[in-house]
C-alpha cells in the first residue's frame, strides 16, 4: 500500500508537473511584435507614396514607443498611413496598446480629430498602388473623448473595403460602434482583438467585451485606387496583415503583441 501512494504521488507530482509546464508554452507563444527599439520587421504604406516610404518620418521609435508625429508634413494632404508588419495571421489574439496625444494636423479631415486605428485582414501593402487611400482590410477604430462631456465609445469596427455580418445580417454602414467607455486624450488604453479567420471577431477594451462580429468579406466602398486585379467583392477574408494607422492624429503605442491560436 505504502509502495502504491508513493506511485501515486509521484504521478501526481508530474502531471502538476505537465500542467505548468503547458501554462509555461503558453506564455511563450506571445510575439512581441514591436521590440521597443526599432521598426524591424515592419513596412510603411502612406498614400501619395510608394510602399516602403515613410515620408515626413511619419512612424518613428522614441522612447521605446512607436510614434505617429506629422512635425516634418506641411499640410497633410490626405497622406493616410499604415505602418504593417511584415507577416500574415489568420487566427489570433492580438494587444495593442495606446494612447492619443498632441494636435490634428492642419489639413487633416475633421473625422480624424483623435482617430486611429489598428487594420488585420488586410491586403499586403506590396499591392497597393501609390495612389491607393486605404487597405482593404477590417478597422478597430480607435477614439478618445471630444471634452464635452459626449460619449465617444473606442474599440468600434470599420470596413474599408469590406463588409461583415453583425447579429446574423449583414452590416449596411462603414462603422459600428463598440459599447466601451469614453476614454480621453493622454490616457493609455489597452485593445485587444481575437479573431478566429473568419467565423468569429472579438474587440476588448481594458478588459471589457465590447463588440463582436463574424463573416469579413471584401466588398464595400470607402476605399480608392486599388489594383482592380485583386479586387474580388464576397471574398471571405480569413487572414491578412496587421497595421497601425495614421490619420493626421498624433498617437503612441507603447506595445504590439500577438499569439497564435490553433
Amino acid at each position: 500500500m505504502k509502495i502504491r501512494i508513493i506511485a501515486l504521488s509521484a504521478l501526481l507530482l508530474l502531471f502538476i508537473a505537465g500542467c505548468k509546464q503547458k501554462e509555461s508554452s503558453a506564455d511563450e507563444e506571445w510575439i512581441q511584435l514591436f521590440n521597443g527599439k526599432d521598426l524591424t520587421n515592419w513596412t510603411t504604406k502612406i498614400h501619395h507614396h510608394d510602399v516602403g516610404v515613410n515620408a515626413g518620418n511619419t512612424f518613428r521609435v522614441e522612447d521605446g514607443m512607436i510614434k505617429v508625429r506629422y512635425d516634418q508634413y506641411g499640410d497633410f494632404n490626405d497622406q493616410f498611413g499604415h505602418l504593417y508588419y511584415d507577416q500574415p495571421f489568420s487566427r489570433f489574439h492580438l494587444v495593442v496598446e495606446y494612447r492619443f496625444t498632441g494636435s490634428l494636423q492642419p489639413g487633416a479631415p475633421d473625422y480624424t480629430l483623435l482617430n486611429s486605428g489598428v487594420m488585420f485582414h488586410s491586403q499586403d501593402p506590396r499591392t497597393m498602388p501609390k495612389e491607393q487611400n486605404w487597405p482593404i482590410s477590417v478597422e478597430m477604430q480607435f477614439l478618445a473623448g471630444l471634452g464635452d462631456g459626449n460619449p465617444r465609445p473606442t474599440g468600434n469596427m470599420c470596413s474599408p473595403g469590406t463588409e461583415i455580418f453583425f447579429d446574423g445580417k449583414l452590416y449596411e454602414n462603414h462603422c459600428l460602434n463598440s459599447t466601451s467607455k469614453t476614454y480621453e486624450i493622454n490616457e493609455w488604453v489597452r485593445a485587444e482583438i481575437i479573431v478566429l479567420g473568419d467565423s468569429l471577431i472579438t474587440h476588448i477594451i481594458n478588459g471589457d467585451t465590447v463588440l463582436q462580429y463574424n463573416k469579413p468579406t471584401m466588398g464595400g466602398g470607402v476605399v480608392l485606387g486599388y489594383d482592380s486585379a485583386i479586387w474580388q467583392p464576397g471574398k471571405p477574408l480569413t487572414s491578412g496583415f496587421i497595421a497601425l494607422q495614421s490619420e493626421g492624429q498624433p498617437i503612441d503605442f507603447r506595445k504590439v503583441e500577438l499569439r497564435k491560436l490553433k
